[in-house]
């Protein structure tokens, strides 16, 4: 699988799973919106949803980052896994893997719809991540039965076609 890496500065959060960073030269800088590649978090107006946000905030809010891109989805996003500095060393190397760190601290789940456009290593991080997540009650995982981002979609959708009727 080949991927496009660029280096950026995430200047915006949308939710848990998607920022924007601005790419390019001085004086020729483009905003990119990414999709972090592997991961599915709560929806904004979700239980969890904000908290999400923030958490990546937290992560890559005004850090440069490296984007790993491997495809673009329907909405034009960049799908890209996110590399930053960890916060323990800031101006070190970037060794972070954002979505891995999402779904470690309980903020996203795998996406395991997509698990094949990622790597047998990556696939089996992702899966253990949840796992040890789930096992520990972090996160969204403090919930007795959190729901899905998909799921949530699904049921918001019917409902609004069940009104609209």
């Amino acid at each position: 699988m080949l991927a496009t890496t660029i280096l950026c500065l995430v200047v915006g959060i949308s939710d848990g799973d998607t920022l924007t960073a601005r790419c390019g030269e001085l004086g020729q800088y483009e905003q990119v919106k990414v999709r972090l590649q592997g991961i599915d978090a709560p929806e904004r107006k979700q239980p969890f949803g904000e908290r999400d946000r923030q958490a990546l905030a937290e992560l890559t809010f005004q850090k440069e980052a490296e984007l790993r891109c491997t495809k673009t989805d329907r909405y034009k996003r960049q799908v890209c896994s996110v590399w930053v500095a960890p916060a323990s060393a800031p101006t070190g190397p970037r060794t972070l893997d954002a979505g891995l760190a999402m779904i470690t601290q309980g903020m996203a789940w795998w996406y395991r719809a997509y698990a094949l456009e990622q790597s047998l290593q990556e696939r089996g991080q992702y899966e253990f991540a949840e796992h040890e997540a789930a096992a520990r009650k972090v996160g969204l995982w403090r919930d007795s039965q959190p729901i899905a981002p998909w799921d949530w979609r699904k049921a918001s959708r019917e409902l609004r076609q069940n009104l609209s009727q």
